[in-house]
């Protein structure tokens, strides 16, 4: 035999479904939206450049930093030898607008790549010639400022032999600049190219007594760098690449074709499995010298 409903039981059953259904559509449709993901704070120009102030302050060594005014943000990228507790102390140093700072990593360590070998020589030291540039009726090249600050005199051989002139001005830290006289006549100074600013995106060509040429691309301006160890520093307003460098190859030329950019300073990395390195803005060289790229 099989049971029924009764028409009463029906009924009941009928409104406790009616109910349920009612229920669910009134939990889904009164449910508290989900809250919306929280935006990223945006930062003023004024806040950012405190911001850049405040991780120069934090004394961190093996950093290089910058504000990126298309992210809002202060970039800081720091080498192996940073510590969490050192990238905690950046963070710290900015105080309630750390959520300013994005901490970027490079692996090697930032350091100025001045070696003893070959190429320009001088106080025992190799390092490599960047642009000729010229003043008046004297001749002149320009070189890193931490070379400069290694030699009175420069050489074309490891044995000192051949010279070349004297360094008649420098300027490391802060900058990385040096100004070289050709004192010797016999040696030419071939030219061919014009001051130009590098911009972002840009792909550029490195040239080096150690390694030879390389080419990469700038993805930064006005990055200030503060170097490890004997020889370091902070530089500011440097230009950072992709390109690799090694020791030795500091001072020598960066460049777009004839464009004249930047002056080799230092950075992470070799050009077995690259790095970043950073190079001094020739005019701001040039013009600090009084002298022409030609």
């Amino acid at each position: 035999m099989s049971l029924k409903p009764s028409p009463s039981r029906r009924h009941i059953l009928r409104s406790k479904l009616l109910a349920v259904s009612v229920g669910m559509l009134a939990t889904a449709a009164f449910a508290p939206a989900t809250a919306a993901a929280a935006s990223p704070q945006d930062y003023s120009a004024s806040q950012l450049a405190t911001v850049n102030d405040a991780v120069q302050r934090s004394g961190v060594e093996g950093i290089a930093w910058h504000v990126d005014e298309a992210s809002g943000r202060v970039v800081v990228t720091a080498d192996s030898t940073v510590s969490r507790a050192e990238i905690a102390k950046i963070k710290q140093s900015a105080g309630d607008k750390a959520g300013a700072i994005r901490i970027e990593r490079a692996p090697g360590v930032f350091t100025p790549l001045l070696s003893a070998g070959n190429a320009i020589y001088g106080g025992g030291y190799r390092c490599s010639l960047g642009f000729n540039v010229v003043s008046g009726s004297t001749y002149y090249f320009l070189t890193a400022g931490h070379c400069g600050d290694v030699a009175d005199t420069w050489y074309t051989n490891s044995s000192q032999t051949t010279l070349i002139g004297p360094t008649v001005g420098s300027s490391f830290p802060g900058n990385d600049y040096a100004l070289v006289r050709y004192d010797n006549t016999s040696l030419t100074h071939p030219g061919g190219f014009t001051v130009a600013d590098a911009f972002v995106g840009e792909s550029v060509t490195r040239t080096g007594s150690t390694t030879g040429t390389h080419r990469g691309t700038v993805t930064a301006l006005n990055v200030s760098v503060r170097y490890v160890g004997k020889g370091g520093g902070t530089v500011s307003g440097m230009i950072q690449t992709t390109v690799c460098a090694e020791p030795g190859d500091s001072g020598g030329p960066l460049y777009d074709g004839t464009k004249a950019l930047g002056i080799t300073s230092g950075g992470s990395g070799d050009c077995r499995s690259g790095g970043t390195t950073f190079y001094q803005p020739v005019r701001e060289a040039a013009n600090a010298y009084g002298v022409t790229v030609y």
